[in-house]
């Protein structure tokens, strides 16, 4: 799958976030990164940022928090194309709720780890 089709994929799966919750993001980019650290190879998204659940009254002003999703490791994992947009949708909904502050635990017992 070519840069241009995975970012694509990226914009529909955040199509597909119901609108209601993306209006809740607060100061939130979206990226696209061919490799993710070094240190961590398999890495498929990573939020960045102070999730809401962690801000205090006087929050703000900073630069905005990123949610990168690395296209290597994932196109590298999935078999075809539809799993890539299957495994990119599972991937922004779970950098998404870490903006909201759920963590990895909650996020594998709700089926989105």
């Amino acid at each position: 799958m070519s840069r241009e089709d995975f970012e694509i994929a990226v914009g529909d799966a955040l199509d597909e976030v119901p609108p209601q919750l993306m209006d809740l993001l607060d100061n939130v980019v979206f990226l696209v990164e061919d490799e993710p650290p070094e240190d961590d190879p398999d890495l498929l998204g990573v939020y960045d940022g102070v999730p809401l659940t962690e801000r205090g009254d006087l929050f703000g002003g900073g630069m905005p928090d990123r949610i990168t999703i690395f296209r290597g490791p994932t196109l590298r994992m999935c078999r075809d194309r539809d799993e890539v947009i299957d495994e990119v949708a599972v991937t922004v909904v779970h950098e998404i709720a870490h903006h909201f502050g759920i963590d990895d635990e909650k996020l594998h017992a709700l089926g989105w780890g």
